[in-house]
């Protein structure tokens, strides 16, 4: 009996080509500069129906599925790369992001959509809620593929709010969802605004609960699977596998999938860092499958042709967002907590857009919206504009804004950053100040963490500085969240005599 396998082989063939393409050339892409998330989705649409490859691909709902599946092994593989002190640093500034500075962000970009592309304010606010997020894959790739060592307190920031803003994101598209739904069938409406608050508390309670928990639980299993199966493949393999059970579950009961599975992450390394480290070289690998298959089925999406008419206001949208919509809000949130004005402007710039607002302009489609696919074009010129422009200019503008730590490899940049001399933490400011012959301040007898953590008003990370008269004290090493030394830096003798 001949048994016909077309149906599996040549898809198959399709497949494994996309992705071996993409992936080789997204290797080389860095390079010269480019992201390679861009190369995986350029592949896809290349490979679509308006490309060389002729691929008519339109199954949404298959599409929606590997894009959870993707995002959901990205963030956990994020989340155990994140270290609790670092978790705890960034924390703040990085829910304040995630919540109010997603909202901001839609609303600016809402109002972009409305005047650029005559989108009624209810679809224009849902366009903004798509767009408003930034990206986990886009955000984890770039900062651990662009070559610079981030000051702890931005990329903590950067990172986190990346890996948290998604409920919000969710639940601001669902809610624009049903809106629009009532707005296009005129049907009764039942989103007040006790539904809506309701909502939005469930998905971060149960997602925080669940991640934190589930987490926890799992740690306590860790060492006696480890020692039973002493392999980092087959640990990174029951990791992904905890990682996508909890998605799912927390989802089930109404919490953020994406929330838990970052949490779980990030429990998982403080509880049993040495079993998860043995794990991160696979799921190293399952991060880039993953992004390479969401990505260039994603783009496989796209219709170019379709976007033609309308370029032109899409790229103003997309300019709005990055230029005066995601500063706007970012200086709004995070002004109060003492960032710097280039600090602010950094993160700002990172807001990257990538596969999460892809994967949650798909959503109008499974709704029967009317505006669904000017909503998903737009979504998608979006985040070509930003892996394009902001992707690749990160590590050009982290060394502009000064947030780019040196490599400790590098004497003169560090010594540049830090100074010439090396104190220990719990050095008395009053004998800095006699020995270099500073003016001492009036709180003199503090040690000089001590003194910078109360000049700082809030706690210290690696790169924060302070002027000691003419000279200048910064955070040198760290451990566990504690200060360990501080680097000094001396005015050059013209500085002195001026």
């Amino acid at each position: 009996m001949n048994l016909n396998l077309d149906f599996l082989s040549l898809p198959l063939l399709g497949a494994s080509a996309l992705i071996f393409i993409s992936v080789l050339v997204g290797v080389f892409s860095k390079k010269v500069g480019f992201s390679f998330l861009l190369v995986f989705l350029v592949t896809g649409i290349l490979a679509g129906i308006d490309g060389p490859g002729g691929l008519e691909f339109n199954d949404y709902r298959l599409s929606f599925w590997v894009g959870n599946i993707a995002l959901v092994i990205i963030l956990l593989d994020g989340g155990l790369r994140t270290d609790y002190p670092r978790f705890r640093t960034g924390l703040k500034p990085a829910l304040v992001l995630a919540s109010l500075g997603v909202l901001l962000t839609a609303g600016f970009t809402a109002v972009a959509a409305v005047y650029l592309l005559k989108l009624s304010w209810t679809n224009a606010l849902l366009l903004g809620a798509i767009v408003g997020s930034t990206d986990a894959a886009a955000v984890f790739s770039l900062l651990k593929t662009s070559g610079v060592q981030l000051s702890e307190r931005v990329a903590t920031t950067l990172e986190i709010e990346s890996g948290m803003n998604d409920p919000m994101a969710v639940y601001l598209t669902l809610t624009q969802i049903g809106l629009a739904s009532v707005a296009a069938t005129g049907a009764a409406a039942d989103l007040t605004f006790s539904v809506i608050a309701w909502s939005l508390l469930k998905q971060f309670v149960w997602g925080a609960l669940l991640g934190m928990g589930i987490g926890r639980v799992f740690a306590l299993g860790l060492p006696r699977i480890y020692q039973l199966e002493a392999s980092g493949a087959i640990i990174a393999l029951l990791l992904a596998m905890a990682g996508l059970a909890t998605f799912a579950f927390a989802t089930w009961i109404g919490g953020s999938g994406f929330l838990a599975v970052y949490l779980l992450g990030i429990v998982l390394n403080r509880r049993a860092p040495d079993i998860v480290q043995s794990a991160l070289s696979a799921l190293d690998g399952y991060a880039w499958l993953s992004q390479a298959l969401m990505f260039v089925l994603l783009g496989l999406l796209v219709t170019p042709s379709e976007i033609e008419g309308f370029v032109w206001p899409a790229l103003g949208v997309a300019a709005v967002l990055m230029f005066i919509a995601r500063p706007l809000a970012v200086a709004l949130c995070l002004a109060p907590l003492r960032f710097s004005p280039k600090e602010i402007a950094y993160i700002a710039w990172v807001g990257l857009r990538g596969a999460v607002p892809i994967v949650l302009a798909i959503f109008p489609f499974m709704a029967d919206l009317p505006e669904a696919r000017i909503i998903f074009n737009v979504a998608f010129v979006v985040v070509l504009a930003s892996l394009l422009l902001q992707g690749s200019t990160i590590g050009w503008l982290a060394h502009r804004m000064g947030v780019a730590l040196p490599d400790q490899d590098d004497t003169s940049a560090v010594r540049a950053v830090f100074g010439d001399f090396t104190l220990q933490a719990n050095t008395r400011v009053a004998d800095i100040c006699d020995f270099y012959g500073l003016p001492a301040p009036h709180d003199a007898e503090l040690s000089v963490d001590a003194w910078l953590t109360q000049a700082i008003k809030r706690p210290l990370v690696v790169g924060d500085h302070m002027a000691l008269g003419s000279a200048e004290l910064s955070v040198r090493t760290m451990s566990e969240g504690v200060v360990k030394s501080v680097g000094l830096k001396l005015p050059m003798p013209t500085e002195q005599v001026n």
